[in-house]
């Protein structure tokens, strides 16, 4: 197997823990031949689970939008295992979960038989090195479907997003439908003008970010202004601050934004920013 050391040592494959070169699904599970399937990602934090329910909740929501028949109980038992049976079960990692609707005879319909493919494992990942990294993104179109809620593993748009800012040396590139900025091709975006944090409001057009959450959480206690609208692509000449968020992502400020090839935004990391990075590590590593 190339590229071994990026693979986990064991993957949980419906009922059974296996090596990943032994781990096989048929050719015609639906998340193969159409994306039919939804997918988590969970941090754990020198081996402890954060915002667990969180994740979990989202699978579930996510499992009935998509009509998945699929027993969300068993997952935090094995979420739980995967990490305590790999080589750093104390370290920082996290755990990858997909459920597909599992294997039935192409069809663009919606098999009522089909039984749902569980793949799931642990693997390492660096949490520390966020606070200071600052990313260079792009603007562009969001050409995404229209049920970005779901969590869904047909991830096309974003990906193609999101190799268009990294071949062309930037870090991420922020969507915007209809004039106003939606998210990050794999994050949450908020703006902050004039002390007060802006970010898009949960509906179809994002992901509800769990480490969303969590920011809206921290400017509530900290009594930091904050308003969930839609902000103009318009208005980027005029934002203080921007900060990205996502599970891995964690907190990253914004050091410039590139649209139509002409850089409309600067900065350095604000001291909102500054402070969400602060609480939001006490709150991982407490």
């Amino acid at each position: 197997m190339k590229n071994k050391k990026f693979y986990p040592a064991e993957v949980f494959l419906n009922d059974k823990w296996k090596k990943p070169e032994d781990a096989f699904v048929s050719v015609f599970d639906r998340s193969f031949m159409f994306g039919d399937g939804i997918y988590e990602v969970t941090p754990f934090y020198s081996g402890k689970p954060f915002r667990l329910q969180d994740h979990l909740a989202r699978v579930r929501y996510c499992l009935k939008e998509m009509n998945i028949d699929f027993d969300a109980s068993i997952l935090e038992k094995l979420m739980l295992e995967a990490v305590r049976r790999s080589s750093f079960s104390s370290e920082d990692a996290a755990v990858y979960l997909q459920i597909s609707r599992g294997k039935a005879p192409r069809s663009h319909f919606i098999p009522e038989d089909a039984e749902p493919t569980l793949l799931l494992y642990a693997f390492r990942v660096d949490l520390t090195n966020f606070k200071d990294r600052f990313w260079k993104v792009i603007a562009s179109e969001d050409l995404r479907w229209h049920r970005c809620d779901i969590k869904s593993t047909a991830l096309l748009a974003n990906t193609m997003a999101n190799d268009a800012a990294i071949s062309a040396g930037y870090d991420e590139n922020l969507l915007f439908r209809n004039g106003v900025f939606t998210e990050g091709s794999h994050t949450t975006i908020f703006f902050v003008k004039n002390g007060v944090v802006y970010t898009h409001p949960e509906g179809r057009q994002i992901l509800s970010g769990i480490t969303r959450k969590v920011m809206i959480d921290l400017c509530r206690e900290l009594e930091i202004p904050l308003k969930e609208e839609a902000f103009p692509v318009a208005g980027l000449p005029d934002v203080d601050e921007i900060f990205l968020t996502g599970t891995t992502t964690q907190v990253a400020p914004v050091s410039s934004v590139t649209l139509e090839g002409k850089e409309v935004f600067t900065s350095q990391k604000g001291e909102i920013t500054r402070l969400l990075q602060e609480e939001f590590i006490k709150r991982t590593r407490r």
